[in-house]
């Protein structure tokens, strides 16, 4: 069955544009006020950062499909994503204050770190996932500097204290894997999920 739009359960700007850069048709699919999105990305302990990201984007397609069927929408695929940082084995998330965001961004000054994204395309009856991993390093980065970007405001509300796409990029020396996947939305994945799906783009 060939599908011409999909559902976006996203709050984030850089998935809308990223979705609308590949040229797919979507329609926001937001959590309810009654809705705890932010408990689906509760850590566990001990959970391996690439086993976390890829539970938390089930757990927040599981929300989005009852979400779908509790409103009563037409039927489409849902697209759900979700992305950290790591340093080996520790999860970077969203900062909790402004000196949580500072302690992340110095562990990140000058070292390499994985930027993880899982994506999953499904509805009620099946689903398929996909996970792509970027590693990012960072030149040094002075004191002056981190207190600028965290008084910004920048860091809140992103995994690792950053976005890729805002100053922070100046203090990047190296890039290998998916910018779009650092960003939040691996294009490539993305695109070999929508095609799996047949979803017209």
């Amino acid at each position: 069955m060939t599908h011409d739009f999909i559902y976006l359960a996203s709050q984030s700007p850089r998935r809308r544009e990223l979705l609308t850069q590949l040229g797919v048709r979507y329609e926001l699919l937001l959590a309810d006020a009654n809705e705890d999105a932010e408990a689906l990305e509760a850590l566990i302990s001990g959970e391996l950062p690439e086993a976390y990201v890829a539970r938390v984007t089930e757990a927040k397609l599981d929300a989005a499909i009852a979400r779908l069927a509790a409103r009563g929408l037409p039927a489409a695929p849902i697209l759900c994503s979700d992305t950290t940082e790591a340093l080996e084995a520790r999860i970077l998330g969203k900062p909790v204050d402004a000196d949580d965001a500072f302690k992340t961004l110095s562990l990140l000054s000058g070292r390499r770190h994985r930027v993880i994204t899982a994506v999953a395309l499904g509805d009620h009856a099946r689903r398929s996932a996909l996970l792509n991993v970027s590693a990012v390093e960072f030149a040094a980065i002075s004191e002056t500097q981190l207190r600028r970007y965290v008084a910004s405001g920048e860091p809140f509300g992103k995994a690792g204290s950053y976005a890729i796409q805002s100053q922070a990029a100046a203090w990047v020396s190296h890039i290998s894997g998916s910018y779009s996947g650092i960003m939040g939305l691996p294009l490539y994945e993305t695109a070999q999920l929508l095609q799996q799906w047949d979803v017209r783009f």
